[in-house]
């Protein structure tokens, strides 16, 4: 069976001046209902971080002028020969103003705070405090589409402290 590799972003904006994130309240139609950070695949052969600051421009119309890599969240299916890379950063300076019509759903400020109040996937409310803490983080779930079954988890969080 051959590999499929699929590489994704996703980029939690943080207006630290004021406190907020911005989050999109994406449709049922659009899959992932709920609200959710900007993000999306990576078109080839733009790099990855490229490909984050580009998803955040599209779906909000802010130009990304400062981001952080934050962490990797990866699925593998064997039954499908799945490997799902979705690459996270933070992005805490940006210009421009956001879109009137976004095309992946309604823009909000949120305080962050009270983010997590809001309806969203389960996997998104893990990952949500991810963007905030000190460090990478390293995510791989093993998993079994048909059944549902995670058959093997692995978490690991990294620090610059071997740098200090």
């Amino acid at each position: 069976m051959s590999t499929r590799i699929e590489i994704l972003t996703m980029c939690m904006v943080w207006d630290k001046l004021h406190g907020k994130v911005l989050l999109m309240n994406r449709p049922d139609r659009k899959g992932f209902p709920g609200y959710i950070a900007p993000g999306g695949k990576v078109d080839y052969p733009e790099s990855i971080v490229d490909g984050a600051m580009r998803e955040v421009e599209e779906e909000t119309g802010l130009k990304v002028t400062e981001i952080t890599y934050k962490g990797l969240d990866e699925f593998c299916d064997p039954e499908q020969g799945l490997r799902y890379m979705v690459f996270n950063y933070l992005a805490t300076a940006f210009e421009g103003e956001l879109l009137q019509n976004p095309p992946e759903g309604e823009l909000i400020w949120i305080p962050l705070e009270q983010a997590l109040n809001l309806p969203m996937q389960d996997w998104f409310a893990e990952r949500f405090p991810r963007f905030f803490n000190e460090g990478t983080f390293e995510r791989s779930v093993i998993w079994e589409k048909s059944t549902g079954q995670t058959l093997k988890e692995t978490f690991k969080v990294y620090s610059d402290k071997v740098l200090q």
